[in-house]
């Protein structure tokens, strides 16, 4: 069996996998259509969860220094929430997704995967052992064998046709918008908000360079099928505002819309989906970046684990089993905005309800973090309160200096956290997959012995005699003899 993995889709999905993969040891190769990287993207920001990924592998500081900012405000449904009830990690931060995406794919080459420019996948045959992939390069075609394949190719993936996988639309979410990043006179005023026709967002991106956007309730007009052009967002505007703007010259043009989709499964066979090519929640804000990430670390560890064939029977399923819960919620979350905002005249008692809602803090948290905040594995009867969530940013003292949680994930392996003398021997068969941490005992986690996953999930917390083998056979395999 090939020891590869293909994956279809060098956008920060796919960059985030073939970085998870090569970082285990596992062979990915990305195929990318896009000859270069422009450095423009529809997609402004990255969530506060997407960050704590990018922590635990030593990547965060990189676009804290590019300048990322938190955004003070999130709306849901263009109505503002309070962000008073969170912490860092329900925000919001201003960083252009191509920077996000140049950043991953550094990463990703710089420990082992490789990304092929300009090469797209146009067909495969899966076998019980593999998949031949078929690629057309600048240089002909070529077919690539693998043990697996994923598709990272966004909502029109290529890879979830030839899967036949289907995808359930919802087309009471549907929209049609389009954006810009244009240069105005200065002095140009904008009358930006929701509009009974749309919304209209105005949003300072550079000195002199404004963001445009809008969203339409309705389907994209006839003649917008070619590429975007300044008209076709001066329509779009004013339709919406009764006003089109001056425009002095547009740096970057794009449109994005349509239905919320979620792929029917997100595997087949030895195919994958992921990111976009399995769910496409719009009016999302960052949650489609984040929810594509949050894919790409879950399915990571466990393919590679196939591959080497430390994989415990069950494995590769529980990656539908856990990501496919989390896009229903995202994609509620979305259509739950959209029914919100049109048509006004009708939605416009309930929106002052929602408002009047908003000021308990309880809901405030609970919207704010419906897409993003999630449980693998799902806690059990009994579990400990730590199963299921994320610690990452949790101080630990340990011998060799201050550290914290998410700084012992690095390597992306497991890791044990030893917070007593009983942690360190459980796992002395798993020491090819599981990192053991001797720490000074913390408030903050209140059981002697932690199991991490190498997503950064607590697989495990209690005393190391209790549950730590089962943990550990359930999610790291049999141990070496």
């Amino acid at each position: 069996m090939s020891r590869t993995v293909v994956i279809a889709g060098g956008g920060p999905t796919g960059l985030m996998l073939a970085g998870e993969l090569a970082l285990a040891g596992v062979s990915a190769v990305v195929l990318e259509p896009r000859t270069e990287r422009a450095e423009h993207s529809r997609g402004m920001a990255v969530h506060g969860r997407s960050l704590e990924l990018l922590e635990q592998r030593g990547l965060a500081d990189d676009l804290r220094e590019q300048g990322m900012f938190a955004w003070p405000r999130t709306p849901f449904a263009f109505i503002w929430l309070n962000m008073d009830s969170v912490g860092p990690e329900d925000y919001t931060y201003a960083m252009p997704q191509w920077r996000t995406e140049q950043l991953l794919e550094r990463h990703a080459t710089e420990v082992g995967a490789e990304v092929r420019h300009g090469h797209t996948v146009t067909g495969f045959t899966q076998k019980a052992d593999d998949v031949t992939v078929t690629v057309r390069s600048p240089d002909g075609e070529y077919e690539l064998s693998a043990a697996y394949l994923v598709g990272c190719d966004g909502e029109d993936s290529t890879v979830r046709g030839l899967a036949g996988i289907g995808r359930l639309d919802h087309e009471v979410s549907s929209y049609y918008g389009v954006l810009g990043d244009v240069e105005v006179p200065e002095g140009e005023n904008f009358d930006a908000g929701l509009q009974p026709a749309g919304v209209f967002g105005a949003i300072p991106i550079g000195p002199g360079v404004l963001r445009l956007m809008t969203i339409e309730f309705a389907d994209r007009p006839d003649g917008t099928d070619g590429p975007v052009t300044e008209a076709e967002l001066g329509a779009s505007i004013e339709r919406i505002t009764g006003r089109a703007p001056r425009i002095e010259r547009a740096q970057y043009l794009a449109r994005f819309g349509g239905p919320s989709t979620l792929a029917e499964r997100f595997r087949d066979g030895r195919v994958f989906l992921a990111g976009d090519a399995a769910h496409v929640s719009y009016v999302s804000g960052t949650q489609g970046l984040n929810a594509g990430l949050q894919d790409a670390v879950n399915l990571g560890w466990k393919l590679a684990a196939e591959v080497k064939g430390q994989a415990p029977e069950g494995l590769l399923d529980s990656y539908h089993a856990e990501r496919y819960p989390a896009a229903v919620r995202a994609c509620a979350h979305a259509r739950a905005q959209m029914a919100l905002m049109h048509p006004l005249s009708k939605v416009g008692p309930l929106r002052g309800l929602f408002e009047e809602l908003l000021q308990f803090e309880e809901v405030n948290r609970y919207l704010l973090q419906l897409p993003t905040l999630v449980e693998h594995p799902q806690p059990a009867a009994g579990d400990h309160p730590l199963v299921g969530r994320r610690i990452g940013g949790v101080s630990l003292s340990t011998a060799d200096g201050e550290t914290t949680v998410a700084q012992t994930l690095q390597s992306g392996r497991g890791v044990l956290l030893a917070l007593s003398d009983d942690g360190p021997d459980a796992v002395a068969g798993w020491k090819d997959r599981v990192n053991v941490v001797s720490a000074k005992a913390t408030a903050e986690i209140d059981a002697p012995v932690v199991l991490l996953r190498p997503d950064g999930y607590v697989a495990y917390a209690g005393e190391a005699s209790d549950g730590l083998d089962r943990a550990l056979r359930t999610w790291f395999g049999e141990p070496e003899r």
